[in-house]
């Protein structure tokens, strides 16, 4: 069959694969451990799944509007007041399949072929992939030699003629890194004085819980949502565990929100009423599941750091937001790609590259999921890699030696 050659050009997500690859390990009876999906394990809050349910039962589960059901705007416009301080019209939200959906909404409206999007590296995976499905070009800045955050100085260099778009993930996944104020103050006064977008994807944001604020762009800008250059992206996947439900929205000028809903009619019509009234149940009923969430994965952090501090000569910016941490396992091994395939074949223990994530010899290390499995699988990375350690290991119920 003649593919297109566009369509070959587009990479497969790094943490899907290797999420697979695991499970073909774990159905064989390989005891693997999955620190690869940034997926949190807590069960879907109560109100969401009865707000689901009471939708379900009317029967009449039909088309909904393109942008969303006025309710569930209404709730988003809310939660926006709450933690950003601006209140949007139903005009400036637009509801989606998902974070993901949004994102690659605001590149459709905003980037010609050949425009630049700047990523900031560590950078999510997709954002690549996305930025080459509307033949833009990826331009990385990279933060200086043992940090994670890039300068502003730097940031601003990498700008041309042909910037359109800089991403920001604060907090950022894949290092846990929350931006500093200074940083994010900076970096929005800049693009809005050179009529440059700024994504602020920012679906991690009320999982912080370390000494930096997580701060808005709009504390930033005297420009009112309708002539800011402030894109702003969230959803309940990953504050409220409900990756599932598929629901995110956007925050823009009404000019660039009405241009996105050509795009989404044409594509996915509109989002599942279903799902959009579960969001409705989380946003307005959940918060206090958010709260425990945040304190369980602060624990799971704390475990991770406690492991990690055992293996020397991996240095790991202390993570104070999200669910990941990107140690730097260069001494070890700079190949991180070679690195996350020992480690599944001889530990049994699934990470994911932090070539993914513009971070060479690097390791992302998801800790959304349960304790004693993290603890455990960070054991199993120093055995895997310490030559004093010995050189067979019982894991699970069986024997395996490590063959460097």
């Amino acid at each position: 069959m003649k593919i297109s050659r566009y369509a070959q050009s587009i990479a497969g997500s790094p943490t899907l694969a290797l999420n697979e690859k695991a499970k073909a390990l774990a159905a064989q009876g390989k005891p693997v451990i999955n620190l690869t999906v940034g997926e949190p394990k807590n069960e879907t809050p109560l109100a969401a799944v009865e707000q689901a349910v009471a939708a379900l039962q009317t029967r009449q589960i039909k088309y909904t509007a393109t942008g969303g059901i006025p309710p569930l705007k209404q709730a988003v416009a809310q939660y926006t007041q709450s933690y950003y301080g601006r209140t949007p019209s139903p005009k400036n939200i637009l509801i989606t399949v998902g974070a993901k959906q949004s994102l690659v909404n605001a590149l459709c409206v905003t980037v010609d072929p050949g425009d630049e999007v700047i990523l900031l590296a560590p950078y999510w995976v997709s954002y690549p992939e996305m930025t080459k499905i509307v033949h833009g070009k990826v331009v990385t800045v990279a933060p200086p030699a043992g940090a994670l955050q890039p300068s502003l100085d730097d940031i601003q260099a990498a700008v041309t003629t042909r910037t359109k778009v800089i991403i920001l993930n604060n907090p950022n996944n894949p290092s846990g890194v929350v931006f500093s104020p200074d940083l994010v103050a900076g970096l929005v006064e800049y693009c809005e004085a050179n009529e440059i977008f700024i994504i602020m994807d920012d679906i991690y944001h009320q999982l912080v819980y370390g000494d930096t604020p997580w701060v808005p762009g709009y504390q930033f800008t005297e420009q009112d949502i309708n002539s800011s250059y402030i894109i702003v992206i969230n959803g309940i996947s990953k504050t409220y565990g409900m990756t599932g439900f598929r629901i995110g929205w956007v925050i823009a000028a009404e000019a660039l929100i009405s241009q996105m809903i050509k795009f989404q009619a044409q594509i996915t019509s509109g989002v599942s009423v279903v799902t959009q009234e579960a969001a409705l149940g989380a946003l307005n009923e959940a918060q206090a599941e958010v709260d425990e969430l945040r304190d369980f994965i602060k624990a799971n952090r704390d475990i991770v750091m406690y492991g990690l501090c055992t293996l020397e000569d991996v240095p790991c910016v202390e993570p104070e937001g999200a669910f990941y941490c990107l140690p730097d396992f260069s001494y070890y091994n700079p190949d991180s790609l070679a690195l996350a395939d020992f480690l599944l074949e001889k530990a049994f223990v699934a990470v994911v590259p932090g070539a993914a994530f513009g971070m060479e010899g690097h390791i992302r290390i998801s800790y959304a999921g349960d304790p004693e499995e993290i603890a455990e699988g960070i054991r199993r990375i120093r055995w895997a890699l310490d030559p004093d350690s010995p050189p067979e290991i019982t894991l699970g119920d069986q024997k395996v030696v490590r063959d460097w």
